[in-house]
């Protein structure tokens, strides 16, 4: 058996070290390994991948990396599993949905791919780009280990450039989807969790030197005039970056010191906004290599308890919206993000609350276009282990790669840092700590969480809102909260000082055969606390805007009375993704008064 070949170290250590995973756990494909990739030329590495699951990492343990093709005639051990041949999976996807035994099925499974190279170009490098594994993801190439990332839904890149060989290369992937008391998110959550690659795939070629990161937006001074540019590049020194914005007659150049530089530009863009969102062609260059991007430009600021986009007060008319598919699971593509604006937009939405971890890139990008305004937010979720160094390391790199990624885009308004948490001392350390490097990160945005109300004394009260610039209240009276009039309460009661978003608010109400007529979770229930929640929380003058939950019913291992059966029915639309009740029509009159009613100011 493997165990007893030259690949393991011996039979004891293969079968019996529980510390395998400590020499693969370096978590060394990170924020600061993300490398920029707009308007680079790519080749996809989507498709048919070799495929099998792994419950008790056999394949760590018997170094399956390590395993050359071979026929099985030619083999001198028993092999396990065959990396070369077999099952196939396709990539991006989610185990969950491709069979039936895979569907709760929780631990290690392995990919493996060929990657071709006519030639490999000594003046060149190569990057691999994964747009999401949930949720460890660890890396080898020609059987060597390269590295891992933690986190389910923020990219991450690998450099190949020094083990990529002319000829016939193999690319294996071990994605584990544990659940763990000291991940983001920790064990308990409120969504599936769906594993795999489920996210596109791709191979970068760039120049010696590269740009690594490119940051473009208006200065936040309330004059609408100047903008300012940030670039890091990897590799030698290659002199000033240039950076052109045609339709503004801009055409500067960038110096760069220590492979950093930054400038201001004198420019008055036309502002970004739902009404007009604007966006302008935008190329930067370095030596050899040359990214883009399209970028709107626009200022959100808070001022008291109100949220102001270029200088006037906004509310958010939103709603929040999961990635979750009844047939792809929490594989996304263009259809469906376009169906979800299309939905949003008949609501009459001007805002979305991509919950509760980043959503696919293209979101923000299609927002750019389209016109929403985006919350978007890292998993810190309910009981996080908030006491643990590197739940801390875990939480913060999701932020970095986040806003990294998403920084240009300027739907985005709000980095939120987290949802439900309860207020302890460990708790809003690790919380403020997020929310200054969000500011640290991006001091454009505005940064948020979904905070608690302190019940017995019916208030808004969490120490965290200082540290934050908009309070994210989650509520649900007349569903989980038995006694609607606290809202009314809570309302009269609190003094945040800043504005409120009502982050989620909602009920359940399943439609069908299986659905109630009347009571808790009927459709007419629902549809009974929207009329209610919307006759209060027009009276509370710091709300300044709601995203209840949610856009779609979606699919929770937790809900599984006889009218949930695995999902959570708050979606003001089926899982269909088609069938509306009857609070979606309530709401979408409601937002429509408000619309008519800003359009007059």
């Amino acid at each position: 058996m493997l165990e007893r070949s030259d690949m393991a170290d011996n039979a004891l250590q293969a079968l019996h070290d529980e510390e395998y995973d400590l020499p693969f756990n370096k978590q060394n494909l990170n924020a600061d390994t993300l490398l920029f990739t707009g308007g680079r030329a790519s080749r996809s590495l989507d498709g048919d991948w070799h495929f099998c699951v792994d419950l008790l990492d056999t394949g760590l343990r018997q170094k399956w990396f390590a395993m050359q093709p071979a026929s099985p005639e030619d083999r001198t051990e028993p092999w396990d599993y065959d990396p070369y041949d077999g099952d196939t999976a396709p990539v991006p996807s989610n185990w969950a949905m491709l069979k039936e035994k895979w569907y709760f099925f929780e631990g290690s499974a392995w990919y493996t791919r060929p990657l071709d190279m006519s030639r490999v170009e000594p003046d060149k490098r190569y990057f691999l780009r994964i747009g999401a594994a949930a949720y460890d993801c660890k890396l080898f190439l020609n059987g060597e280990f390269l590295g891992n990332h933690y986190g389910a839904s923020t990219p991450f890149c690998v450099e190949l450039t020094n083990q990529l060989r002319a000829g016939r290369n193999w690319l294996m992937a071990c994605v584990n989807n544990t659940r763990t008391r000291d991940r983001v998110p920790m064990r308990n959550t409120d969504w599936f969790n769906y594993g795999g690659i489920y996210r596109e795939v791709a191979l970068f070629e760039t120049p010696r030197t590269a740009i690594q990161r490119f940051a473009l937006h208006l200065v936040p001074d309330g004059t609408y005039s100047k903008l300012r540019v940030e670039i890091e590049s990897t590799g030698p020194d290659a002199g000033p970056a240039q950076i052109d914005i045609p339709e503004l007659g801009v055409s500067q150049q960038v110096p760069i010191t220590d492979c950093k530089g930054s400038s201001l530009i004198d420019a008055r863009p036309d502002l970004w906004s739902p009404e007009v969102p604007k966006l302008y062609d935008v190329r930067v260059t370095l030596g050899a290599d040359t990214v883009t991007d399209r970028v709107g430009f626009r200022q959100i600021e808070r001022r008291g308890t109100d949220i102001l986009l270029n200088g006037a007060p906004i509310f958010l008319r939103g709603i929040s919206v999961h990635e979750d598919d009844a047939a792809l699971g929490k594989v996304t593509n263009d259809a469906d993000l376009r169906r979800r604006f299309a939905h949003a937009q008949e609501l009459g939405c001007n805002f979305l609350r991509l919950a509760h971890y980043p959503h696919h890139e293209r979101a923000a990008e299609l927002a750019d276009e389209l016109g929403f305004l985006l919350w978007e937010e890292i998993p810190v979720y309910w009981a996080i282990d908030f006491t643990n160094p590197s739940t801390y390391r875990d939480a913060e790199n999701q932020l970095r790669e986040l806003i990294l990624r998403d920084r240009n885009r300027a739907s985005v308004i709000i980095w939120s840092v987290g949802n439900e948490n309860p207020d302890t001392d460990a708790r809003l350390d690790f919380m403020r700590r997020l929310a200054h490097t969000a500011k640290d990160l991006d001091p454009t945005r505005l940064t948020s969480a979904a905070c608690l109300v302190n019940h017995s004394l019916n208030r808004i009260e969490d120490r965290l809102a200082d540290h934050i610039d908009v309070i994210g209240l989650n509520e649900y009276y007349g569903w989980y909260e038995e006694d609607f009039d606290d809202l009314a309460r809570i309302g009269a009661n609190s003094a945040p000082g800043k504005p409120v978003v009502i982050s989620e608010t909602g009920a359940d109400g399943v439609i069908g055969p299986k659905g109630p007529k009347t009571g808790l979770f009927s459709e007419d229930y629902m549809a009974e606390v929207y009329r209610r929640q919307i006759k209060t929380l027009r009276e509370l003058d710091y709300i300044k805007g709601m995203s209840p939950w949610i856009l779609y019913d979606f699919r929770v291992e937790r809900r599984q009375n006889k009218f949930q059966n695995g999902y959570n029915h708050k979606g003001l639309i089926a899982a269909d993704k088609a069938t509306k009740k009857e609070a979606f029509h309530i709401l979408a009159d409601f937002y429509s008064q408000l619309a008519q009613t800003e359009a007059t100011l």
